[in-house]
């Protein structure tokens, strides 16, 4: 059967195809028959058995119409629901406290911020800190914004 991988651990080795009969496979390393790596995207022809694949090679490059079904879409620019701005306007005001942290996702940092906040030698370390944050939103592109910050679905 003819497929296309979907996905590949890095860790593990262990990945996912989805076959020309619209179902999805597992592998493990040891089912790809071919030396190298699989690489998302990549066309394949492989052996389904009980829900994996096994025997799997990579198909040769392919042109035209065959090429065309097996394409992967191009990857959806991941939108941010934050706004650079905004992020920007919450690091000058409240910087020292970590809210523009919290407010970007970085929970973490934005914790360590606020408890720094609470003596006199953590501001000094926090206060630079903000505004440097902020310089960094305002120069910033909107693109690279989103990419950093997007909330990724679970």
């Amino acid at each position: 059967m003819r497929g296309q991988v979907l996905g590949v651990n890095l860790k593990t080795g262990e990945g996912q195809v989805a076959g020309d009969d619209g179902c999805r496979y597992t592998f493990r390393p040891d089912d790809w028959a071919h030396r190298g790596e699989p690489a998302v995207g990549a066309v394949i022809d492989f052996e389904a058995t009980e829900g994996r694949a096994t025997n799997i090679f990579p198909m040769p490059v392919q042109t035209g119409a065959i090429q065309a079904a097996h394409a992967a879409p191009p990857p959806a620019a991941l939108r941010s629901d934050r706004n650079k701005w905004i992020a920007a306007i919450l690091a000058f005001v409240f910087g020292p406290l970590g809210i523009h942290r919290f407010y970007t996702g970085r929970t973490g940092s934005g914790i360590a911020m606020l408890i720094l906040s609470c003596t006199v030698v953590g501001l000094i370390i926090s206060v630079p800190w903000a505004w440097i944050d902020m310089i960094r939103y305002i120069v910033m592109g909107e693109a690279e914004f989103d990419h950093r910050y997007a909330r990724l679905p679970r």
